[in-house]
């Protein structure tokens, strides 16, 4: 155990404006120089902030460095980039948190960007490496064309979020904002989620022009291409049902159902083409794989609101309004019947000929068939979606 006390430990969180804190894995080269930039920025400032090193399990000397320059050691023993930020930011006494990494790679000592945009009355400002600069051997040509862009576009677009850069690494918030940001995972898609997080929270976001500059480690980073990268897109996906689920499911459904609106009565020659039993069938997979999706979808966005609360205005909101359990099960009934009635009357229709040939009906059947699977699994979801919304409000 350290001798050296900190100024932050004999601090109350009433004279602390900022906590600066830095997840620490193995950093015993760069550490010390990373927390002398944030001390020197503190004075240069005239605040009264602290230094939080989250450690994640370091055997070199990372604790003895921090301690020994006066910051603040957390231990997280559970591993990951996002357990690690979890655990020092819960700690923070700071009205205002920076964090960034522990490698040299972002310059502490332009904290003092982000605490002005904070004073600006914003929740949460990113740092934008792509506007800031990118020193050479900073970032791989992997991440640097491929990787970032294709990422920050995806969750840009799908979570209607005026970022550019969802990964970089410096950031700052307050903590009010960041409870409620609600944010939970371990690995690398925290970047992701803070960010989003805060969208959902209807935090005010903005961005500022940030350097990378190359680490210093003498050994291989932490961050894996492949693995982190389906993180941050497994995250990304798993949470926007809309486009996961609804899109395609829709897409899917209105395909198939105009394809067997088309067949329903039989062949149909368009051109050179004729389109028979087999395009049916396909239209009544599609049909059904259609609406199987976007009931997973309309699930998804009911379980997701623990993290995006349902607005009573929007279209899924009025559907929640609208929907009972009673009226669920009304709507499979009539389209089970429907197609049960169909397929009875086909039934009826053969035995009074004799059991004879019924080619020309075979199309009807299809689609008679097809309508009464819809009908069974929407009573069964009903059942499942009026569960999920009554323990929502439980």
């Amino acid at each position: 155990m350290s001798s050296v006390v900190s100024l932050a430990d004999v601090m109350t969180s009433r004279d602390i404006l900022v906590s600066a804190v830095m997840p620490c894995l193995n950093e015993e080269k760069t550490l010390g120089l990373c927390i002398e930039k944030i001390q020197r920025a503190f004075d240069e400032m005239g605040i009264a902030g602290e230094v939080v090193v989250a450690d994640n399990g370091s055997t070199d000397r990372s604790v003895k460095i921090a301690e020994s320059r006066g910051a603040r050691v957390v231990h997280e023993r559970r591993k990951g980039y996002g357990s690690a930020l979890l655990a020092g930011i819960s700690t923070a006494r700071g009205r205002i948190v920076i964090m960034a990494d522990a490698d040299d790679s972002y310059d502490w000592a332009a904290l003092g960007d982000f605490v002005r945009k904070i004073e600006d009355g914003y929740d949460l400002v990113v740092g934008n490496r792509f506007k800031g600069g990118i020193d050479p051997g900073a970032m791989p040509a992997l991440h640097r064309y491929l990787g970032n862009p294709v990422l920050s576009t995806l969750a840009r677009v799908m979570y209607r979020i005026p970022i550019n850069d969802f990964h970089c690494g410096m950031r700052a918030f307050t903590r009010e904002a960041f409870e409620r940001m609600n944010v939970r995972t371990a690995g690398m898609e925290f970047a992701t989620e803070m960010v989003i997080g805060a969208a959902h929270a209807g935090l005010r976001i903005t961005e500022i022009p940030t350097r990378l500059f190359p680490d210093k480690r003498d050994r291989p980073p932490h961050l894996r291409s492949f693995r982190d990268g389906w993180r941050h897109l497994r995250f990304i996906l798993t949470y926007a049902p809309d486009w996961l689920y609804l899109i395609p499911g829709g897409l899917l459904f209105m395909l198939g159902l105009a394809g067997m609106l088309g067949l329903a009565a039989g062949p149909v020659v368009i051109g050179k083409f004729s389109l028979g039993i087999h395009f049916l069938a396909l239209s009544s997979l599609l049909t059904l794989l259609g609406a199987n999706i976007v009931g997973f979808g309309l699930l998804a966005r009911l379980i997701n609101a623990q993290r995006n609360p349902i607005w009573e205005k929007s279209a899924f909101g009025r559907l929640l309004s609208w929907f009972t359990l009673e009226r669920g099960l009304i709507i499979g009934g009539v389209l089970t019947i429907a197609g049960l009635s169909i397929d009875l009357w086909l039934l009826v229709e053969w035995v009074a000929k004799g059991f004879g040939d019924m080619a020309g009906t075979v199309h009807l059947a299809f689609v008679a068939t097809t309508v009464m699977l819809l009908g069974v699994n929407a009573a069964f979801a009903s059942f499942l979606f009026n569960m999920l919304r009554d323990e929502r409000h439980s």
